[in-house]
């Protein structure tokens, strides 16, 4: 399965069906980046972290995750 996340393609062929949010997060994302706090589209829709488990990802869906700014 081929998955976008931030524009830059993944390929998940090595996890189980059906993959849901949490999963392909942890196979793509560093350890570092999982533990920040981040807001979280598929295909354009917000996904509340409460649905990442529950929420099945599908091939060539789009995951955008938004980690905050800090600055001034």
């Amino acid at each position: 399965m081929k998955i976008y996340i931030n524009g830059q393609v993944f390929e998940l062929s090595h996890l189980a069906a059906p993959i849901n949010i949490t999963s392909a997060l942890k196979a793509t994302l560093p350890d570092s980046q999982q533990q920040q706090s981040f807001a979280l589209a598929l295909n354009g829709d917000f996904i509340g972290r409460e649905d990442y488990c529950t929420t099945f990802i599908q091939s060539n869906d789009s995951i955008d995750v938004l980690f905050p700014i800090v600055g001034g």
